[in-house]
């Protein structure tokens, strides 16, 4: 009978630690649930990428800093919202301290450079990737939602 009752309490325990195990995953997998976006900018109009960064800005006021992760990739025409030449430049340095990544084309970059001679000046805190819409279906492939404004 004590046999019994150890095993009985071993048992219990195991199925104690097994269930804590289960339920702390549980909760851990769902902190770990971030909304993923990426937004495409491909125009050079200023009300498009005035959109764009707001519904970026609107996505981390709605679930937090630390519960959205959001990629801008600029190409083609939009790749200009990205530079020191840009409208909107320093409110891209700004969200880029604010947890957004901004990427810029590096096609388009090399295009732009083989026509002007001149390579486009990046602002601070924005990257670069091979190709623009590559890095677009690798986020989608990644989970990403994907927003064209």
């Amino acid at each position: 009978m004590n046999h019994f009752r150890k095993f009985s309490v071993i048992s219990l325990l195991v199925s104690f630690v097994m269930l804590a195990g289960m339920v702390n995953s549980a909760f851990a997998a769902e902190g770990d649930a971030k909304h993923k976006l990426v937004i495409q900018v491909s125009s050079d109009d200023a009300a498009m990428q005035t959109v764009a960064l707001n519904n970026a800005v609107n996505l981390q006021k709605m679930y937090g800093l630390d519960n959205v992760t959001i990629e801008v990739v600029a190409y083609g025409p939009g790749l200009g919202m990205l530079t020191t030449k840009s409208a909107e430049a320093d409110r891209v340095k700004s969200l880029a301290m604010q947890n957004i990544t901004f990427s810029a084309c590096g096609n388009t970059m090399a295009n732009i450079e083989k026509k002007t001679g001149k390579k486009p000046q990046l602002l601070e805190g924005v990257g670069t990737v091979q190709a623009g819409v590559a890095r677009i279906m690798e986020l989608q492939e990644q989970g990403y939602a994907y927003l064209r404004p």
